[in-house]
């Protein structure tokens, strides 16, 4: 018999307080970031997150938590979806 292989999607929030403060759950990997941007995938899509003087507190894409904090102006998301070994966690850890 195949085995089947289980996919397990985790909950999906982003929780934005004071325009100061952002977590995210349901990352799957970080595309880029820098200190104007952080482009993350989720299950639902490309989050593009833009600000002033970002920067990420916490990133662990096995439980799928981001916290971030800095001046946040917008959010976006596109349907891109990750693809396999294409962000810069699954690079920095080959």
């Amino acid at each position: 018999m195949a085995e089947e292989k289980k996919v397990f999607k985790t909950a999906h929030n982003v929780i934005m307080e004071s325009r100061r403060n952002l977590t995210v759950t349901g990352v799957m990997d970080i595309d880029s970031f820098d200190e104007e941007s952080v482009i993350v995938f989720t299950e639902l899509g490309e989050l593009t997150i833009r600000g002033v003087n970002l920067h990420i507190n916490k990133i662990d894409v096995n439980t799928g938590d981001l916290s971030m904090e800095g001046e946040i102006d917008s959010l976006s998301y596109s349907e891109n979806r990750p693809q396999k070994g294409g962000g810069f966690f699954s690079k920095l850890f080959r």
